[in-house]
C-alpha cells in the first residue's frame, strides 16, 4: 500500500479477546500499550526493526485518516509515506508523556494534508464500502445516535456537518481516538472538544429520518 520500505521483521503485538471481561481489556489494554511504548523508546535509539513494527501497527490508522480528507487512494498512499518518513526523521523529537504514538501521526499527516490543500478549503471524502470499525468502541448517548444510523445515511450526515464537526466526528468515532487524542491533533482543549462533540451529533441526530424534532 505504501511505497515506505522498512526492512525489518514483525514484533506481535498483544490482541484482545474477542468478548473480554472488563479486567481483561484493562490488563490487555495495559500490555499493549507498555508494548507500543517500548518499541517507541527501542525507534528512538534507531532500532529500525522497532520503527518496522510501528509503522505496521499504525499505517492503517494514517491511512484511513489521510483517505478520509483526500479521498484520492494514489494521494493517500503518498501522503502516508511522507508521514512515517517524517516521523522516522523526527523521532528523537517525540517524548511518550502518556501521548499515544498514533495521535502524533496523525497530527504529522493532518499537517500535511493542510499544507497540501493550502490553497484552498477541501471536504471530507469517505468511501462507504471502506468504512473500518473503530478499534475503541464509544460509549454513551453519542454512540447510541451513531449506531442507530446506516453507513450510507451516517455518512452523507457527516458531510454537511462543518469542518471542524466533521474532523471531530471522524476522530471520535470513525477511528475510535480518545477526547485527550482527538484534542491533540485538532490542537483544542478537551473541553473545546467535548463541546465539539455534543454539538456535531445533536445535528447529526437531527438529520435522521425518523427523528421526531
Amino acid at each position: 500500500m505504501s511505497s515506505l520500505t522498512l526492512d525489518a521483521g514483525l514484533i506481535p503485538l498483544p490482541r484482545r479477546s474477542a468478548v473480554p471481561s472488563d479486567t481483561t481489556a484493562d490488563t490487555a489494554a495495559e500490555t499493549l500499550a507498555e508494548t507500543l511504548k517500548g518499541l517507541v523508546l527501542r525507534a528512538r535509539d534507531g532500532d529500525a526493526e522497532a520503527f518496522g513494527s510501528l509503522y505496521d501497527h499504525y499505517v492503517e490508522l494514517v491511512y484511513r485518516y489521510v483517505y478520509y480528507r483526500v479521498g484520492s487512494h494514489a494521494l493517500t498512499e503518498d501522503l502516508t509515506s511522507e508521514t512515517f518518513l517524517r516521523a522516522l526523521r523526527r523521532i528523537r523529537d517525540f517524548h511518550w508523556q502518556g501521548k499515544d504514538f498514533g495521535a502524533w501521526l496523525v497530527t504529522i499527516a493532518r499537517n500535511l494534508v493542510a499544507d497540501h490543500f493550502k490553497s484552498g478549503r477541501y471536504r471530507l471524502e469517505v468511501c462507504t464500502a471502506e468504512l473500518m470499525e473503530p478499534d475503541r468502541p464509544q460509549e454513551g448517548p453519542e454512540r447510541a445516535v451513531l449506531d442507530s444510523m446506516t453507513n450510507r445515511t451516517l455518512l452523507t450526515a457527516v458531510r454537511r456537518l462543518g469542518s471542524e464537526q466533521q474532523e471531530c466526528v471522524v476522530l471520535r468515532f470513525l477511528h475510535g481516538l480518545s477526547v485527550a487524542e482527538t484534542a491533540l491533533i485538532m490542537g483544542k482543549k478537551s473541553g473545546a472538544i467535548k463541546a465539539l462533540q455534543y454539538r456535531a451529533v445533536r445535528s447529526l441526530a437531527r438529520m435522521l429520518p425518523d427523528d421526531p424534532r
